[in-house]
């Protein structure tokens, strides 16, 4: 089986898994991450193949999406040798996969595939997208949308507590996200998505106060 083949089958497996989820980290997720993966490594001179592999299946094992973190990491393991790779081959794919997640310890990936995947998955949290799919993983989570009486950041509770709402999000981690990009080429892209979002803030805030008429 040649590279292009096991992208291809990597890519079914993947989709089979996540076309259906409502949260945010659907397929079509996957996808764009794995396109922003392959941009981003042609600049940075990662290798396209690791970084492609590492983007389709970073959600596999992601602790917020399953219940068995070590038993989804043995699952990616099994059909990582199943397409036919070798240990050496298969260890560059899951280092580039492992510290994808955004987590409290901001854990910085140590090949230069594994920042480039993170970075990939960072950029789609942020901007127009990252926008739609903060909402859509709140009502995936039955969270409110906004509660005027909370403060936008409460150090108190983990930017994953479920009490906490949409628009509290954006202040726990999406914002903390240009500052966390590994790649100058990502660097760019981040800031240009960061700043749109605050714009989109603050017309939030004008349309929910009624100061926008």
């Amino acid at each position: 089986m040649n590279k292009q083949q096991m992208i291809q089958k990597t890519e079914e497996w993947v989709k089979n898994k996540f076309e259906k989820d409502g949260s945010g980290h659907d397929f079509w997720h996957i996808q764009r991450v794995v396109t922003l993966a392959e941009k981003i490594a042609e600049k940075e001179g990662a290798n396209i193949f690791t970084c492609q592999m590492a983007a389709y299946l970073h959600d596999i094992p992601d602790e917020k999406l399953v219940d068995d973190v070590e038993k989804a990491t043995e699952e990616v393991i099994r059909f990582l040798q199943a397409l036919g790779l070798t240990e050496d081959e298969i260890s560059p794919i899951w280092n580039a996969l492992k510290d994808v997640s955004f987590k409290g310890n901001h854990t910085i990936p140590q090949t230069i595939e594994g920042k480039v995947v993170q970075d990939a998955d960072r950029l789609d949290a942020l901007g127009a997208i990252g926008i739609a799919r903060t909402f859509a993983y709140g009502g995936n989570k039955e969270r409110l949308m906004h509660d005027p009486t909370r403060p936008l950041l409460d150090e108190t509770k983990g930017y994953r507590d479920k009490n906490t709402t949409s628009v509290q999000h954006f202040y726990e981690k999406l914002f903390k996200l240009k500052d966390l990009i590994n790649t100058e080429t990502a660097k760019n892209i981040a800031e240009e998505r960061h700043a749109f979002m605050k714009q989109f803030l603050d017309a939030f805030f004008k349309e929910w106060k009624g100061d926008d008429y």
